[in-house]
């Protein structure tokens, strides 16, 4: 299939800034992919499409502040993402500058913290640091927000650009179907029977990478660490046994749990998935998806029209924007209940 086909118009207004004032204050269309039915809620309406036995899977990844500023010997200036943490004092990262360093070149950061180029990997620099990475950040990194949110990061993102179940840090950007919930929904969702499972998907930059070729079969993904816990895949092999539905609760959730299925089980464990859901794949896991809506000719805008059905999302998306949802990171959610997913128990 052509990118071409996964393109769309979206008025630049409808691009969301900003988080909603409340958690759970968006809005929320539910898409029926077997019908193509829509129709419009709010967020806080999410438990009326759960029933007792159903199982919601959470990322419960946590953003680290990766993004940093440098400066090279040359006086030139380097800004830096932190895709994954190698080691205490390693990391891969993405890296922008005027002329990006070649290895053995150094680059020195506010607090006098040092980092050496070792290679490049692709898109990637595997650099050394002369003190452990993490606290670091903590120190002088930032949230690394979209490139689409035009504005500096703040206070403010620190505490919304993370979900209020965040536990593993790992991630340089945020799950963000999970921005919706506080825990006054995560506890409505339990009393109407519904399990809360947890997987951990540390979400890398390469999220936000365009795709650079013309036909999607061509693109590559970065890969991704995940993990799946003994009582997730168990508690999802029992909704499955028993007829209940499997929601993922966002698209990195979906990845971890169609990438962990094999040979008609889901292996818990931790693993690497660099998994491309495109038209055409055959879900295996997942019932229903709650996302946020994403940008046009994007691997997530690819990876939901798989899941609803190409001409579902196109028209999904219409409605959208002709209703005027809040779109990308900080905007409103969509829940898609895939064509031939469970019945309800």
């Amino acid at each position: 299939m052509h990118i071409d086909e996964f393109d769309f118009e979206l008025p630049l207004d409808l691009i969301a800034h900003y988080p909603a004032p409340e958690r759970s204050a968006s809005r929320l269309l539910h898409l029926d992919a077997a019908s193509g039915g829509l129709c419009d809620w709010r967020f806080a309406d999410l438990p009326r499409f759960v029933q007792p036995g159903d199982v919601l899977v959470f990322n419960d990844t946590r953003v680290i502040k990766a993004r940093l500023f440098g400066t090279k010997a040359s006086g030139g200036k380097v800004e830096l993402l932190v895709e994954r943490l190698l080691e205490d004092r390693r990391a891969l990262v993405m890296l922008r500058a005027s002329h990006p360093p070649k290895a053995g070149q150094r680059i020195a950061f506010k607090d006098g913290a040092e980092a050496v180029v070792r290679r490049r990997e692709g898109d990637l620099f595997e650099l050394e640091f002369d003190t452990d990475i993490a606290p670091l950040l903590e120190r002088i990194g930032s949230v690394p927000l979209p490139p689409y949110i035009q504005r500096e990061a703040s206070t403010i993102d620190e505490e919304r650009y993370q979900t209020v179940y965040a536990v593993h840090p790992g991630a340089v950007a945020a799950p963000t179907a999970g921005l919706h919930f506080d825990q006054a929904m995560l506890d409505r969702l339990r009393e109407v029977g519904a399990r809360l499972a947890t997987i951990t998907l540390h979400v890398g930059a390469g999220t936000f990478q365009p795709i650079r070729v013309n036909v999607i079969d061509r693109h590559i993904m970065h890969s991704e660490w995940y993990r799946i816990p003994e009582e997730t895949a168990a508690a999802v092999s029992e909704a499955r046994s028993r007829g209940h539905k499997v929601l993922a609760i966002g698209t990195t959730s979906l990845r971890a749990l169609e990438s962990a299925w094999s040979n008609g089980t889901l292996r818990a464990g931790n693993a690497e998935t660099s998994l491309f859901i495109r038209p055409g794949y055959r879900f295996e896991v997942v019932d229903c998806l709650l996302t946020n809506f994403h940008l046009p000719r994007s691997t997530l805008y690819i990876l939901v029209a798989a899941f609803a059905g190409l001409d579902a999302i196109r028209r999904a998306y219409r409605h959208a924007i002709e209703r005027r949802y809040r779109f990308f990171s900080y905007g409103d959610a969509m829940l898609i209940e895939r064509a031939g997913g469970a019945q309800r128990a």
